[in-house]
C-alpha cells in the first residue's frame, strides 16, 4: 500500500502543498526579518520602544483573523477555490513589492501596515487551507495529507525565521537580497498555485453575510451541533496556545535558562519545529491510514510528560546568554534538553494532525470553509491570551520554567476534559494502545472493504479482545454484534458501549435482546454503517471455529446488503484467549504476539448462507501470510 508520500505525485496536492508552504515560508521570512528590524535598528535610530512596537506587530498580524476570517468563510464556500487560491497569491506579490518598498525607505510604520496586510492575506487563504483537502483526498488520504501539509507549515516556519534573521542583519546588501527572495517566492507560489486543479463551490447559492460578529456566531452555533467537530475545534485552538507559548518563549527561555546565544534559541526553536513536523508524518505510519483518534489522547501525555521534563532539567533563570551552540552542547542536560523539545514536537505532531483531519471528514462539506474560519478566529484568540498570560504571569516573577510547567499541567485538564465530553478519543486510545502493545497486527486485504456504503462484516471468534483489534485496524467506523456477557466485561465495556456496540443474546437465553439487537443492526445498515458479527455465537474453546448461526442468513434476509468474509489469524492462546498458555513466562512470551487480520472479497447478499460463509472464513484463517 502506498504511503503518504505518493500523494506528491498527484498533481493536486503537490502543487497545493508547494503554494501553502512557500505562503508560509514568505509570512515567516518577512515577519521574522521585521522583528530583528524592530529590535536592533528601528528602537536605536528612531528611538522608539522595541517592546512596544513587538506587540503591535502581533497584534497587526493577528486582528485581520478576527475581522475577516468569517467573511472569507464564506467566500471559500461561495466560489470556485483553486481561483480563489490565484488570487490570493497574486495579493501576495503585490504585498511583497510593499515590503521591499518598506525596507527600501526604511519606513517601520509602513512595514508595520504591510504586516497588516499579510494577515489580512493569510485570513484569507486559512479558510481554504483544509476545506480543499477533502474535495481532492479520499478519507485514507486524509490524515497522510494533513500531515504532510503540517510537516510543511513548521519547517517553513523555522526556515523562514532563520532566513529573515540572518538576512536583516547583514546590512543593505542582506537587506537586498531579502526583498529579492520575498519577489522570488511570492511569483513562485503562484506559478504553483496555477497548477491547482479545478474544485467547485460547496454552496454557489451562498447569501454573503459581511457582518463578521453575527455571522461568526452563526458559525459556531452550527459547529456545536457536532459535538465532536466543535471540541475537537477548541483541542486544534488549545493547541496553538500550547505552541504559541513555546515559540515565543523559546527565545529568552534560551538566554536566562540554558545560558545560550540567538543561535541556540534558533537550534531549540528548529529542534521543536522539526519534532512537530516529523509528528506529523509519523501519524499515518501509527494510524494505519485512517483518522485515528486515538492518537489525540497519546500524543496529549506526550506533550504535557516532556513540557514537565523541560521544567525539571532547567529550573533556574538566571543566566546571561553566554554560550554558543557548541558550548551549550557540552553542558549537562543539554542533551536532555533537545530530546524534551523534540518530542514536545512530536507528540504535539500526534495530537493536532487527527484533529484538523477529524473536522475535515465529519463537518458538512457545505459549511466546511465556514468551520474551518471560525477555528481560525479561536486559534488567534488562544495566541492573543496565551501572550497576555505569559506577559502577566512572567511580569509578576514567574520564571519561564515555571510557565512551562503551569502550561503542561493546563494541558493535562484541557485533556481530561475534552475526553470527559467525547469518551470516543479514550475509546480509540485504548484500542490503538492494545494493538500496538500487546499485539502486533498486520492487516491484509483492508482495500476489500469499500470506503462508503452498508456492509456486514463476518469474522471467526477467537477472544475477548477480537472486535478492539478489528476496529483498530479498520478504517470505517464499525457497529459490532457481541454476545452480552462479553459487552458487560469491566474496562472493555466502557470500549464497547464507546464505540456503539450491539449487545445481542440467543433466542432461548434472552428473546427480547435478540429482538432488539436485530432491530439496530436493520437500522444501522439501513444508515449506511458497518457492522461486524461473530456467527459462530460464542467463542472457540480448542482453537476450532464453531459452526455458524443462522443469524447471518436472518440479518441479509432483512437488510439485504454485501457480506465481507475476515479471519484472525494467531489469537488461540493469547493473552486474551479462552485458554491462555499456563507458565507465566510463557504469557509474558504472549505479550507481543503477531496476529493478523485477513479481509476476503466482497459477497453479494443473493450468494449468502451460512456454510458458504463458513466454509470462506476457515479458507481465510488456513491461509498462512
Amino acid at each position: 500500500m502506498a504511503n503518504q508520500f505518493s500523494l506528491f505525485k498527484k498533481r493536486f496536492f503537490s502543487s497545493y502543498f508547494v503554494t501553502q508552504a512557500l505562503g508560509a515560508l514568505n509570512d515567516n521570512v518577512y515577519k521574522s526579518a521585521l522583528l530583528i528590524f524592530i529590535a536592533y535598528q528601528a528602537s536605536e535610530e528612531l528611538n522608539l520602544n522595541s517592546d512596544m512596537l513587538n506587540n503591535i506587530a502581533a497584534g497587526l498580524f493577528i486582528l485581520p483573523f478576527f475581522l475577516f476570517s468569517a467573511t472569507a468563510g464564506q467566500i471559500a464556500e461561495k466560489f470556485e477555490k483553486s481561483a480563489l487560491i490565484r488570487k490570493i497569491k497574486l495579493l501576495e506579490i503585490t504585498i511583497m513589492t510593499c515590503a521591499v518598498i518598506g525596507f527600501y525607505f526604511n519606513n517601520i510604520w509602513f512595514l508595520l501596515f504591510v504586516l497588516f496586510l499579510m494577515g489580512f492575506q493569510s485570513s484569507l487563504f486559512g479558510p481554504i487551507k483544509y476545506s480543499i483537502l477533502p474535495q481532492h483526498l479520499n478519507d485514507s488520504e486524509l490524515l497522510g495529507g494533513n500531515g504532510l501539509v503540517e510537516m510543511g507549515t513548521f519547517l517553513s516556519i523555522i526556515i523562514g525565521t532563520v532566513i529573515g534573521g540572518v538576512l536583516i542583519g547583514r546590512g543593505d546588501i542582506g537587506v537586498q537580497i531579502l526583498s529579492g527572495l520575498l519577489l522570488a517566492i511570492s511569483i513562485t507560489g503562484y506559478l504553483a498555485s496555477r497548477r491547482i486543479p479545478d474544485t467547485p463551490s460547496t454552496q454557489s447559492d451562498l447569501k454573503i453575510n459581511w457582518n463578521p460578529i453575527t455571522q461568526t456566531w452563526k458559525t459556531f452555533k452550527f459547529a456545536r451541533k457536532q459535538k465532536v467537530v466543535f471540541l475537537s475545534i477548541l483541542g486544534v485552538s488549545w493547541f496553538w496556545f500550547y505552541g504559541a507559548v513555546f515559540l515565543t518563549q523559546i527565545p529568552n527561555f534560551t538566554k536566562v535558562s540554558l545560558n545560550g546565544n540567538d543561535l541556540v534559541a534558533t537550534l531549540i526553536l528548529a529542534t521543536f519545529s522539526v519534532g512537530i513536523g516529523l509528528g506529523s508524518v509519523l501519524c499515518e505510519f501509527l494510524s494505519g491510514r485512517k483518522v485515528e483518534l486515538g492518537l489525540v489522547p497519546f500524543g496529549a501525555i506526550g506533550m504535557t510528560w516532556f513540557a514537565i521534563d523541560i521544567f525539571l532539567a532547567n529550573p533556574h533563570s538566571s543566566f546571561t546568554g553566554a554560550l554558543s551552540p557548541t558550548e551549550y552542547l557540552s553542558q549537562d542536560g543539554s542533551i536532555r534538553t533537545l530530546i524534551n523539545c523534540a518530542f514536545v514536537g512530536i507528540f504535539g505532531g500526534f495530537y493536532i494532525v487527527p484533529l484538523y483531519a477529524l473536522i475535515q471528514e465529519r463537518c458538512e462539506r457545505s459549511h466546511l470553509s465556514r468551520v474551518i474560519a471560525g477555528n481560525n478566529i479561536l486559534n488567534a484568540l488562544f495566541m492573543v491570551v496565551a501572550a497576555v498570560l505569559g506577559a502577566v504571569l512572567l511580569g509578576n516573577g514567574m520564571t519561564i520554567p515555571q510557565f512551562f510547567l503551569l502550561v503542561a499541567i493546563m494541558n493535562a485538564l484541557v485533556a481530561i476534559y475534552i475526553f470527559t465530553l467525547v469518551p470516543e478519543f479514550l475509546m480509540r486510545f485504548l484500542v490503538w494502545i492494545l494493538i500496538h502493545t500487546i499485539y502486533r497486527v498486520r492487516k491484509k486485504g483492508l482495500d476489500n472493504i469499500p470506503d462508503e456504503g452498508a456492509h456486514v462484516l463476518v469474522c471467526n471468534h477467537v477472544s475477548y479482545v477480537d472486535a478492539l483489534i478489528i476496529a483498530g485496524s479498520i478504517r470505517r467506523p464499525v457497529r459490532f454484534v457481541m454476545y452480552h456477557k462479553i459487552f458487560k466485561i469491566p474496562v472493555l465495556s466502557f470500549i464497547f458501549r464507546t464505540a456503539k456496540a450491539i449487545p445481542i443474546a440467543g433466542a432461548n437465553e434472552d428473546k427480547e435482546l435478540l429482538n432488539k439487537a436485530m432491530y439496530q443492526i436493520a437500522e444501522a445498515l439501513d444508515n449506511g454503517e458497518v457492522v461486524c458479527i461473530f456467527p459462530e455465537g460464542k467463542l472457540t474453546s480448542d482453537g476450532e471455529m464453531n459452526d455458524f448461526k443462522s443469524g447471518i442468513e436472518r440479518i441479509i434476509e432483512t437488510t439485504p446488503v454485501p457480506v465481507i468474509p475476515m479471519a484472525l489469524q494467531g489469537l488461540w492462546q493469547s493473552l486474551f484467549s479462552r485458554k491462555t498458555v499456563n507458565k507465566f513466562i510463557d504469557r509474558l512470551k504472549r505479550l507481543r504476539t503477531k496476529v493478523t487480520l485477513v479481509v476476503g472479497e466482497l459477497i453479494q447478499p443473493q450468494d449468502v448462507s451460512k456454510e458458504s460463509l463458513q466454509q470462506v472464513v476457515a479458507e481465510l484463517r488456513d491461509n498462512k501470510p
